[in-house]
């Protein structure tokens, strides 16, 4: 074989290792952006004195993590799309509360709100500080339709607290990751640890 063979042999090789490659990764670059920063948290998390510089998880990093499999939506919540701006986080997904409720139905009247796929589009302050997070639901609306406050509490308590107890309309947690602070500002979420 030839120099010339061989080395049109390699070029191609090396060509098609390339195209393998970036053909592999089908995720953005947000997405890519995103876990890269988790896990940064993570390696910072694991040292006797985590580095507190402030991490920003901005709104394209987040919203392509989620759409892109990087967290695992509940059964029936599909096309999640956050937002941010002081302290509010802003967002909106199709639910199908059919799948939610899994063929569990009620007689009571405030079911029927329930049922179908919808359009839903929520309100919600979000706080962090000295290692712990909480989010509350100002309010909940349902193709462009405001749901009473009463109806969600029922809702929540009989579907959502019953399959995953530490969420109600106020959910308090410990932020995970040596996370002290998350403050919530137009376009993205700062993180700092200690």
């Amino acid at each position: 074989m030839s120099l010339q063979s061989r080395l049109a042999i390699l070029l191609l090789l090396t060509a098609s290792a390339i195209v393998a490659q970036i053909h592999s990764d089908t995720h953005s670059a947000d997405y890519r952006a995103m876990q890269q920063k988790l896990a940064w948290l993570k390696a910072n998390a694991a040292r006797a004195h985590p580095d507190p510089k402030p991490i920003d998880l901005t709104e394209p990093e987040v919203n392509a993590y989620f759409s892109e499999g990087g967290v695992k939506l509940p059964q029936g919540v599909s096309h999640l799309r956050l937002s941010s701006h002081d302290a509010v986080i802003d967002g909106h997904a199709n639910v199908d509360f059919e799948q939610i409720m899994q063929g569990r139905g009620s007689s009571n009247p405030l079911a029927s709100l329930f049922s179908g796929s919808h359009d839903v589009h929520a309100l919600a302050q979000a706080t962090g500080a000295n290692g712990t997070g909480t989010i509350r639901i100002q309010s909940v609306d349902f193709d462009g339709i405001t749901i009473p406050q009463f109806a969600l509490e029922w809702f929540v308590q009989h579907y959502i607290t019953s399959k995953y107890p530490n969420v109600g309309l106020t959910s308090t947690f410990k932020l995970p990751l040596r996370i002290e602070s998350a403050e919530v500002e137009s376009g993205k979420v700062r993180l700092v640890q200690n």
